[in-house]
């Protein structure tokens, strides 16, 4: 379908401690494709102090269509809230500081939302890697076997989905959603696709929306990155009974088993599971490596460990806090209190 003369649309992105990536995003924004485009950008800082601050401020002076605010909360939620409040214009693509952009990515975003009289729109999560325990982590993020088999990891799918990477939405249908879910320091975008989907609208994945996700660059951060994944992913099937899929549950579920059968001394048992594990692992590895390079085969077992123990545990940590007194009686501390912009 094709677009009207011009339209308006606002990138929104939220960010904290960047230095490493916002080079990247900066530089793919600059050369997005503005042909029928009323094109602004409003990036909100979460109080950055590795130098990711300066450098947006810097290149704000150069670049009119680019604003900075502040996100004193230093959560994604609401520093995307923030900046969809500002815009004035009629669609919202949303961004993320860990991924490069192709020209045409938000051109493309529009198109399908349109076109399909979608909610949502948007592109599988591609990834681009370079260092060495980098690419293995990637190579885990396409991993059936690592991460799950969400659609958004299949870089060929065209259809309707449960969730997409970032986001395209219109503006209004946003604001009466009630904006992301500020609560969430995690799992915000998750959230907000069910609510989508329990409106009846629907999220549509196009590959023609390409984009390139950075993974992690270490074992550790990845463990941190899953561990509050899993964390945050009770909060979110709290206020959406109903809403988990199986796959979400088998880390969590296998943990427990094995803790278990370890405190009631079946060693056995725990023997055969080991191996039976340890032959699932290698098989994935050996696939993963197929297809991402053999080099890669000495790291992806732990790589694929990695991925399951930190969300199991992030999973179990969460049902431990988020059903205690504590985590049910928590107050959402974070309110939009009105975006104030940055002197750029």
């Amino acid at each position: 379908m094709a677009l009207p003369d011009e339209i308006g649309v606002t990138v929104i992105c939220a960010c904290r401690n960047e230095r490493a990536h916002i080079g990247a995003l900066l530089a793919s924004l600059e050369h997005l494709d503005r042909t029928r485009l009323d094109l602004d950008v409003v990036i909100a800082d979460g109080a950055s102090n590795d130098g990711t601050r300066d450098l947006l401020l810097a290149y704000a002076r150069e670049h009119a269509w680019l604003r900075v605010i502040d996100n004193p909360e230093r959560i994604a939620a609401t520093g995307l809230n923030r900046a969809i409040q500002l815009s004035r214009s009629e669609y919202i693509v949303r961004v993320d500081a860990h991924t490069a952009y192709e020209p045409d990515y938000v051109f493309r975003s529009i198109q399908a939302l349109r076109a399909h009289s979608a909610a949502n729109a948007g592109g599988p999560q591609r990834s681009r890697a370079t260092r060495y325990w980098q690419r293995a982590i990637g190579a885990g993020f396409h991993s059936e076997f690592a991460a799950g088999g969400a659609r958004f990891r299949d870089d060929h799918y065209c259809g309707n989905v449960d969730t997409v990477p970032y986001g395209c939405w219109r503006r209004d249908f946003l604001l009466s959603l009630g904006l992301f879910d500020e609560t969430l320091v995690r799992n915000q975008d998750d959230e907000l696709n069910m609510r989508i989907r329990a409106v009846g609208g629907t999220i549509w994945q196009d590959p023609g929306i390409i984009s390139w996700y950075s993974p992690r660059t270490s074992i550790a951060a990845l463990f941190r990155q899953y561990f509050q994944f899993g964390f945050w992913r009770v909060a979110v099937m709290r206020k959406h009974p109903g809403s988990a899929s199986l796959r979400q549950f088998v880390p969590g579920a296998a943990a427990l088993v094995v803790c278990l059968l370890a405190l009631l001394r079946f060693d056995r048992t725990l023997v055969a599971l080991f191996l039976a594990y340890a032959l699932l692992s290698f098989q994935a590895s050996v696939r993963a490596a197929r297809r991402e390079g053999w080099d890669l085969l000495p790291a992806l077992p732990l790589t694929f460990a990695t991925y399951q123990a930190a969300y199991a545990a992030g999973f179990l940590a969460g049902l431990l806090y988020w059903f205690s007194p504590r985590g049910r009686n928590r107050q959402n501390p974070q309110r939009v209190r009105g975006a104030r912009a940055v002197d750029s």
